[in-house]
């Protein structure tokens, strides 16, 4: 009782921004908290019969037999396969040797030593017999080494605000993984839901960089209405080239996933994808220019809205010119090898351009690029309003 009174009595004497900072925390706590709950996955049960599979870690004890070789054709990458005994380690099968077969080619697997750990996928038949193949090399620990060498430059190099930085994109990442992903394959509204989690992700981070301030709440009112400009374009390019969700790489995936009743909604996975991939870049143009007018109304309080509309739209074109190349670029780069594929097959400029690639692509790019744009004006337009009739 004693703790309780004493922490009021600490939290009372906190000024009233930082009362607000940690009432929308917690409230933003509890929303994370109470969504993943729901919308956490059912444990699946063991199958009693019929045939089944199961993801399971292993690790490698004996090497029966090992046909890899490298191959110059391809660049001296491994192909061919190993008979393996392995130990379980997860499972129902855990504390158990068996029999595995790793095959090894350029676009899979990778050859195996003794104690190298493996994700193996176990299959289990009606029998009774099961056959365990290696699914992939246990990556977990070199990414979590790399994953830490992120997290230590970034907070040598941006100190407290880069601690906060790494702080909201773990809520950012745990947010996407725990509640949409899981929402929409529960068949929650994909573009509804979506929206919602960029409006949710945007203010929580917000609100861990900065606090809550005049600066904060305009590039979030920003933030939401250059990500609901992105959308509507992206809506009426998808109808204009006549393509949805079903068009995309990896779709007929998703689609099996569909079929098999999962009832998650295709169609608006590609505008979800724009909005997830811009959410970052029209953050950083929002609050950068809310920064921007804030400092020019600090250095002359006199100015009016017109004035402090034109100092920040003069900064923000200088943003929208570097920023949509980055996103073009990144979108292009992470699709590098796909676009080699197409290149390869010497189509003509009209048959390229009907591609569903191409067009995926020109919805996906220029529709991020539309909300990091009119990010600029309309993030401007509610700073210079706000901050032209602030009352110091």
């Amino acid at each position: 009782m004693k703790g309780v009174l004493f922490s009021m009595e600490k939290f009372s004497k906190f000024t009233r921004e930082n009362k607000l900072v940690i009432i929308s925390l917690l409230a933003a706590l509890l929303i994370f908290l109470g969504c993943s709950y729901i919308l956490r996955p059912e444990k699946k049960e063991d199958a009693e019969y019929g045939d089944y599979a199961h993801y399971e870690t292993a690790v490698v004890d004996t090497i029966l037999k090992d046909t890899c070789i490298t191959d110059e054709t391809l660049e001296n990458n491994y192909r061919g396969e190993q008979m393996l005994i392995v130990s379980v380690k997860s499972g129902q099968y855990k504390g158990k040797q068996m029999q595995a077969f790793n095959y090894v080619g350029p676009l899979y697997g990778r050859p195996l030593s003794v104690g190298d750990k493996c994700t193996l996928i176990i299959s289990t038949y009606a029998d009774g017999t099961t056959r365990a193949t290696v699914y992939e090399y246990a990556r977990l620990v070199p990414i979590a080494i790399i994953v830490l060498l992120f997290f230590a430059a970034t907070i040598a190099v941006g100190g407290k605000n880069g601690a906060k930085s790494l702080v909201g994109l773990i809520i950012t990442v745990l947010t996407l993984f725990m509640i949409l992903i899981p929402a929409l394959m529960k068949g929650a509204p994909t573009l509804l839901t979506t929206f919602a989690i960029c409006v949710y992700i945007s203010a929580v981070t917000y609100i861990i960089m900065d606090g809550i301030k005049t600066k904060t709440v305009c590039a979030w009112i920003g933030t939401i209405s250059g990500m609901a400009m992105a959308v509507l374009f992206a809506c009426l390019a998808q109808y204009l080239l006549r393509i949805d969700g079903y068009r995309m790489e990896n779709a007929d995936a998703i689609l099996i996933l569909r079929q098999t009743g999962t009832p998650i909604g295709i169609k608006g996975l590609m505008t979800a994808g724009v909005m997830i991939s811009a959410l970052g870049a029209v953050m950083d143009t929002a609050i950068s220019l809310s920064s921007a007018v804030q400092e020019v109304h600090e250095a002359n309080k006199e100015l009016k809205q017109r004035a402090l509309f034109k100092s920040g739209m003069n900064i923000g074109r200088d943003i929208v010119g570097t920023m949509t190349n980055t996103l073009i670029l990144a979108l292009l780069g992470s699709s590098l090898v796909l676009v080699i594929y197409i290149y390869s097959l010497g189509l003509e400029t009209h048959q390229l351009m009907s591609s569903s690639y191409v067009a995926c692509e020109v919805v996906s790019t220029i529709s991020s690029s539309i909300g990091v744009a009119l990010a600029v004006p309309l993030t401007t337009l509610i700073s210079s309003i706000a901050y032209a009739n602030k009352k110091d």
